[in-house]
């Protein structure tokens, strides 16, 4: 893993902004260069999905299990400007769990006014079946933003700050796309990248600009959570380094692995003792 990562660890700033409003943004995680060649292969492999679920030219459209198709999704998965933030919030017992990428096309002869919202937290079943308020963390988005969303109407992410620590919010009439006061646009230049709690209420939008809003989802958790997709790089497996391997689901010695892990199971941890010191690793 790339030692540059070490001038990128989680800050105290964007550890409270974490802990108290569910989010917090990185600016310029990406470069100019990395944007553009993550807009032609996302532009690439949404076209082609269009074309096979029938998906209509100006719906949104949702691409699931997109990280096996090219090594330039590969190396975001621990990528130094954003990976040990990663590791600063959930620890070393991590995998990716779940990857997406979503693609807003441009609305056009539509009422502005209708943001298309559709309140949600993620991971469904979860927030249902554990008993407590809120339901505990356990895993987090990053969301590469590729499409410059600095200005509102550009198919932002809505979030209601802080709403991850209650289990409910209030919706009238039980309408999940109501236009809620408290939800704000999250504003972000392309090449950013927004760190956001499973927990946090949050809505995609509608888009109203000139280009298509494309964002790359990166949903980290903890080892012992079973995937929400395939997750499938196999044919790039045996090009990638143990902790790669790691986030990718290994658990060299089996099931056990996942909750009682020995050292060859999580790489991640050996590391992080070797370049920060046994303070920085959590029991």
């Amino acid at each position: 893993m790339d030692t540059k990562c070490l001038d990128y660890c989680l800050t105290e700033t964007e550890r409270k902004a974490f802990e108290q409003d569910g989010y917090f943004i990185v600016e310029n995680a990406l470069d100019t260069d990395q944007v553009e060649k993550l807009i032609e292969l996302t532009d690439s492999l949404d076209n082609a999905h269009r074309v096979k679920k029938e998906i209509a030219a100006g719906d949104r459209s949702l691409f699931m299990d997109f990280i096996g198709k090219d090594k330039t999704y590969i190396e975001l998965v621990d990528w130094y400007r954003t990976f040990p933030k990663v590791w600063g919030i959930l620890g070393w017992n991590i995998q990716l769990y779940h990857n997406h990428f979503v693609v807003t096309p441009c609305e056009t002869g539509k009422n502005e006014g209708d943001k298309k919202l559709g309140w949600h937290q993620d991971s469904d079943r979860i927030n249902k079946e554990i008993e407590s308020d809120p339901p505990p963390r356990i895993s987090f988005k990053i969301g590469y933003f590729l499409t410059d969303c600095s200005e509102p109407d550009r198919g932002n992410l809505y979030v209601i700050p802080g709403s991850h620590l209650r289990k409910d919010i209030h919706l009238p009439d039980n309408d999940r796309s109501s236009d809620l006061e408290e939800g704000v646009p999250v504003l972000v230049s392309a090449g950013s990248a927004v760190f956001f709690d499973r927990r946090l209420w949050h809505s995609s939008s509608a888009n109203y600009w000139n280009q298509p809003r494309r964002t790359l989802f990166y949903g980290y958790g903890y080892r012992w959570i079973r995937p929400r997709d395939d997750i499938t790089v196999d044919k790039y497996w045996d090009q990638l380094d143990p902790i790669r391997k790691q986030l990718f689901g290994a658990s060299p010695t089996g099931n056990f692995g996942y909750t009682s892990p020995q050292d060859e199971d999580v790489p991640l941890r050996a590391w992080i003792r070797e370049h920060l010191g046994e303070a920085a690793v959590i029991a």
